[in-house]
């Protein structure tokens, strides 16, 4: 009983943390859809967050029924005139009230309604990597200490908050954004040479290698995570050999062929061994090319905060769109990737996969948790768009058919393209869970 007690508690958190996520992307992408729809003259009859029975409700003044549904795996808006909430068929409405429906607004408003839902899951995303730059800042210029880490005893620190880092082993420090094309031409010692700027006055200090071997973020679905390495840990050996740079973790564990490692972790004065299996993974190059290597899922940092200036909402937007674009043409450069074989389908994800890194984000904290929210809607956002009937991308084709040809697709036709659209979706849906429970474990 002791056992299943903390067991169910915790799946009870990544279901929390899984509904809360999808309830926000799904209420912001039907917003879309519906605050569109109103501006450009379709009514909405409902806005449901949630399936089957409704648990609450009410209608505002301009007819629309505001719910939330017992099932709240999902949501919808169905628009004034159509049958369902795919807006699929039409129910007869008074002449007067034609232009109010999907099918009888002008073709730029049924666009516009119809790709809105993806195009504010793209904003949700912007505006959180936008909030979390101005929250964070960035690194100052010159690089200058705030505060230092915990280190394990044995290393040598000298700097101090406030030092303003001139030069690493004679090599003067670059700007914040070329640091890791720097850390490449140090040498990776134990001890090294720091010219600072204390108080005004150049001086010279010993610190440790600039990227200790120190944890400062896990991947949720990665063999550190299983292990239970958290943020702090620093390791201290691996496979018994003493370590003192983030690059030999990554070299040893490139090295390992995917063959057991065991660590030595320290943290806080507390001190254990850990084993774990590096698991490969494919990770997006420039240019939207792969590559497959072995990992563990941590990653490092400087030894220390860094101070940070503020950055404005005009940069922070610049930034998080740049982070928006990274992810949707890595996305796609994926999807093309495992559909030609040269990457593993276990990138893709299914429910149950999406909800453990739901909660093991939201275990790591509200900062990570948001941030995975950001991520999660981009992603949403680029699959209704894929040209697939029953998806926004899919009644975007079909408007714009009718656009060239003038006229719609016809009803039966629709009904096949729209079956079928469906059948593809729930067999890639079958494949991610299969991959979720059976096939990428």
């Amino acid at each position: 009983m002791t056992q299943i007690l903390p067991e169910f508690g915790s799946t009870l958190f990544t279901l929390a943390a899984f509904l809360v996520a999808l309830s926000i992307i799904v209420a912001v992408h039907e917003y879309g859809h519906y605050i569109v729809a109103r501006w450009s003259g379709i009514k909405a009859d409902v806005f449901s967050l949630g399936f089957g029975p409704v648990v609450y409700s009410r209608v505002d003044r301009r007819g629309t029924r505001w719910q939330l549904a017992l099932l709240p795996l999902g949501g919808y808006v169905k628009f004034h005139g159509d049958s369902n909430a795919a807006s699929v068929g039409s129910t007869p409405v008074a002449a007067s009230e034609q232009r109010q429906t999907m099918l009888g607004a002008p073709l730029w408003a049924r666009a516009a309604t119809v790709a809105a839902g993806p195009v504010f899951n793209f904003i949700l995303s912007i505006g959180i990597f936008a909030s979390v730059a101005m929250l964070h800042g960035q690194t100052a210029d010159p690089l200058t200490m705030s505060k230092a880490d915990p280190l394990p005893p044995g290393y040598v620190q000298q700097l101090q908050p406030g030092d303003q880092i001139l030069a690493i082993a004679g090599q003067a420090t670059p700007a914040s954004a070329d640091f890791d094309g720097y850390l490449e031409r140090l040498p990776v010692e134990p001890v090294l040479d720091y010219t600072v700027r204390r108080n005004g006055a150049e001086t010279v200090v010993q610190g440790p290698y600039p990227y200790p071997p120190a944890i400062i973020g896990v991947s949720p679905t990665s063999a550190a995570n299983d292990a239970g390495l958290k943020p702090g840990d620093v390791i201290t050996a691996i496979d018994g050999k003493p370590i003192f740079a983030f690059s030999q973790i990554v070299s040893n564990v490139s090295a390992s062929g995917g063959k057991p490692l065991l660590l030595d972790i320290w943290n806080n004065g507390q001190t254990r061994t850990v084993t774990l299996s590096p698991r490969r993974v494919d990770l997006p190059k420039a240019g939207g090319a792969f590559e497959t290597r072995w990992l563990i899922g941590v990653t490092g940092g400087l030894f220390f905060e860094p101070v940070t200036m503020a950055v404005g909402p005009l940069q922070a937007v610049q930034m998080a769109v740049s982070q928006l674009w990274f992810i949707l043409t890595s996305s796609l450069s994926g999807f093309v990737h495992m559909m030609s074989g040269a990457i593993s389908s276990c990138n893709i994800s299914g429910p149950i996969g999406i909800a453990q890194t739901s909660g093991a984000m939201a275990a790591q904290g509200a900062a990570s948790f948001i941030w995975f929210v950001a991520v999660l809607s981009a992603a949403v956002g680029l699959l209704n768009l894929f040209p697939i009937p029953v998806l926004d991308g899919g009644h975007l084709v079909f408007i714009g058919w009718e656009a060239i040809t003038g006229r719609a697709p016809g009803g039966r036709t629709l009904q096949v393209l729209m079956a079928a659209g469906l059948s593809l979706i729930l067999a890639l849906m079958a494949f991610a869970v299969a991959n979720d429970l059976f096939l990428c474990h």
